[in-house]
Parts: structure tokens; C-alpha cells; sequence
């Protein structure tokens, strides 16, 4: 029997530079099957449809639903809003009215556990529905999927920036020659490790990469980082905000409760701050810390096209298992070869990911800790859709001194 209704549509957790290309692919599909009479957007994530704050997505101009394949961010806003108990019961009385039997969320692992818990109930009060988790995080801590729509484009900008940044503290010369750059990632390293991609030669930025896989160890970072500094005059690290000490403890994190969100997480941030405070005290070095904040994760300007297609492809794949009669499960990205690059989906149920988070395996990791391994190289330099811009090396041949 074929299920006729509405569909919604819903993004949570960070904006991303892809997400609303994930959106685009799900709206263009539903738009193919007839048994889906209607498209609401909810804005700000599950909060719109818990407050009736919905928008009918079929008044939008085709126009305006292919440009949300470029766009960045996400333009039904989002929300990190954990529901409690006796909001399902009202949730589900919004979507009945409605007749809402589709129902598309694109987020993280807390936003598939949102998902997960409208499948039980919807379930449990034998109310049909179909509810399909699109993947999203930048952070690519998602389990079961090879990565996430988002992971690819906050690498090749973070990778573009670093290179950059590199080539300014080499410029420098006499002062700031140490510099700390902080990405984001709570406790999963994907992202700084993406920095890698920003070497064109080996004694190129970032010369230290720490990871909130590996216990930060004071002693071992600072010896690490004059090694370099000895060696080249000048040192760029990148470092994970998530850093962990040895305790398993944040290095920086905020103490004040409005800064934890509604599901635990403390706002972090400041550690590339304090690496500098250890570097100045501990070699009598100046050292500066670069911070680009969210405007790494959703940033247009370094999309990555795969990325893009990617996240497209997911979008349109959840919209064709759910009219297929799938429900309760996420797409997944399935990589099949790295040369040439080829991916495929699939899906797995929202219990396999909801509130759980995939680590960087240590086989992606350098042995000192400080870096990472050509197999990760392999791994992520196809997802940001290409090489960087190639920027010139001198090669410096000095000419013979005259003067002594």
C-alpha cells in the first residue's frame, strides 16, 4: 500500500558549507513521487515542527531550490534542542494534523538519536510514518558511513588557509615565528588532522599536528616543538580545540553552565591560546594563535564539489528509500576504491549512530603522536574535490658573499 502524505524536512546541529545541498537533493526527489502531496520546511530544526513553525517549500521558486545546492549554511535553521520525554506525544499531534508521513532530519549523531527516537514512537502509537536520517557533521565522527557530507569542504579550507598561513609565518621571519592555529572538533580529530593537505614539500606548515586522540603531553610538545624551531626557524602547529591532557580531561573548556548545551556538551575553545602561554614560558619564544572559529565549517568559498554532490546524492537517496517504504535508517557513504575514487551509498539503522561517535583509528595516526599517516593522506585528499591551488617554491640558490 503506497503512503501518501507530506513530508518535512529538518536541519540540526552546525551548519555546514553542504548542507543545504543535501536539503536541495531531498526536495528534487520528493518532487518526482506523487504519494508525497506536500513539502514543509521546519525552521530551526526540530524546534518547527514542535511549534507549528513550518513553511510550505512548495511556494519557493525551482529557481531557489537549485540554488540551495551552492549555498552554505543552513537556510531552515538549525538548533541543538534535546527533546524531553512529553514532546514526542506533542510532536507527533503536529505532524498528524498536518499529515506529515515523511519525515527528513540532516544532522549528527545527536540529531539521528532525534530521529531515532520519532521512529520508536511513531511506532509505538501506530501512527505510519517514514524517517530517514541525512549524515552531516563537519567533524566526520559519524560511525558506519566512510565520512560525512561537510568533512570534505572544512578540509580543503582549512588545508588552503593553513598552507597560507604558513607562507606568512615563514615571511615573517623575526617575529611571531611560532604559530598556533586551533580548529574545531570536540572529540574526534578529523578535522585538524585535515591540515595535512595544506604540505606541498616536507618541511612545510604544519609541522605538528595535535590530535585529542593522543593525550597531550607538555614535555614531549614542547621538545617537539624547538626540534622545528632549531631546525627552521619557525614552527606552524595545528591543534584540535578538543585536546585532551593525559586525565582524559579537556585542556580548555568553559566552566560556565550556560555555555553546555542541551545535550551536555561544554562550549570549548581557548587551547590554542594556552599552547602559546606554554611555548612563551617554556622556550622563551613568541608564538601568536590563529583561531578561525565556525567560519571553517560553512564557508562557501572552499566548497568542495564532491562534497557537494555527495551531500546531493545523500538527500535524494533518503527521500527514494522512504517513498520505497524504508524508515528508521541513515544514508551512508560507501567507498569502494581510492584510485580512482569511488563511493557508493547505503543505509544502516538511526540505533547504529545515534549519540555515537567514530574516533580517528590509530593507523591514520604518526607514531610520535604528532601527525599523521600517508594512509590517512590517502583517505581524505580525495573528498576535498581536488588539488589545492599550486603556489611557487624558490629554489635559493644564494650567490657567493663578496663582503666578510
Amino acid at each position: 500500500m503506497v503512503l501518501k502524505g507530506n513530508a518535512v524536512f529538518a536541519q540540526s546541529g552546525g551548519p555546514t558549507a553542504v548542507i543545504n545541498s543535501s536539503i536541495c537533493g531531498a526536495i528534487q526527489e520528493a518532487a518526482k513521487h506523487s504519494q508525497i502531496t506536500g513539502m514543509y520546511g521546519s525552521i530551526n530544526g526540530i524546534l518547527g515542527v514542535l511549534n507549528e513553525n513550518m513553511i510550505d517549500l512548495n511556494k519557493e521558486s525551482k529557481r531557489t531550490i537549485e540554488l540551495l545546492k551552492q549555498t552554505p549554511s543552513s537556510l531552515l535553521g538549525s538548533s541543538r534542542q534535546k527533546l524531553k520525554e512529553e514532546d514526542y506525544g506533542k510532536i507527533l499531534k503536529v505532524l498528524e494534523a498536518h499529515n506529515i508521513r515523511y519525515f527528513f532530519i540532516a544532522g549528527g549523531n545527536d540529531s539521528m538519536d532525534t530521529a531515532n527516537k520519532m521512529f520508536e514512537i511513531s511506532k509505538k502509537l501506530n501512527y505510519e510514518m517514514m524517517v530517514m536520517g541525512l549524515p552531516k557533521t563537519v567533524d566526520n565522527d559519524l560511525p558506519v558511513t566512510d565520512h560525512c557530507p561537510g568533512y570534505g569542504s572544512v578540509s580543503r579550507w582549512l588545508a588552503q588557509s593553513v598552507r597560507d598561513a604558513g607562507l606568512d609565518t615563514e615571511a615573517i621571519y623575526t617575529s611571531d615565528t611560532i604559530k598556533v592555529i586551533e580548529t574545531m572538533g570536540r572529540n574526534a580529530g578529523w578535522i585538524t588532522a585535515s591540515t595535512v593537505l595544506a604540505k606541498q614539500k616536507e618541511n612545510d606548515a604544519p609541522h605538528i599536528i595535535l590530535l585529542p586522540e593522543v593525550p597531550f603531553n607538555q614535555d614531549k610538545f614542547l621538545a617537539a616543538v624547538d626540534k622545528v624551531y632549531k631546525k627552521l626557524g619557525y614552527v606552524v602547529i595545528t591543534c584540535c580545540e578538543g585536546l585532551k591532557d593525559e586525565k582524559g580531561e579537556y585542556l580548555t573548556s568553559s566552566k560556565r553552565s550556560i555555555d553546555t548545551d542541551k545535550f551536555g556538551h561544554k562550549q570549548l575553545g581557548g587551547v590554542g591560546e594556552s599552547l602559546v602561554s606554554m611555548i612563551a614560558e617554556g622556550l622563551k619564544i613568541k608564538a601568536r594563535c590563529d583561531k578561525p572559529g565556525t567560519i571553517q565549517r560553512v564557508s562557501g568559498v572552499m566548497q568542495s564539489k564532491l562534497d557537494v554532490e555527495e551531500a546531493y546524492q545523500s538527500g535524494a537517496k533518503a527521500v527514494e528509500h522512504a517513498v520505497n517504504g524504508k524508515s528508521g535508517l541513515m544514508v551512508t557513504l560507501i567507498r569502494e576504491s581510492n584510485k580512482p575514487y569511488k563511493c557508493v551509498t547505503g543505509l544502516t539503522e538511526l540505533s547504529n549512530i545515534a549519540n555515537k561517535e567514530r574516533k580517528i583509528p590509530a593507523e591514520f595516526i604518526a607514531a610520535d603522536g604528532m601527525g599523521v599517516t600517508e594512509k590517512f593522506i590517502d583517505y581524505v585528499l580525495p573528498l576535498i574535490g581536488g588539488p589545492l591551488q599550486e603556489y611557487a617554491r624558490l629554489e635559493k640558490n644564494f650567490i657567493s658573499k663578496i663582503l666578510k
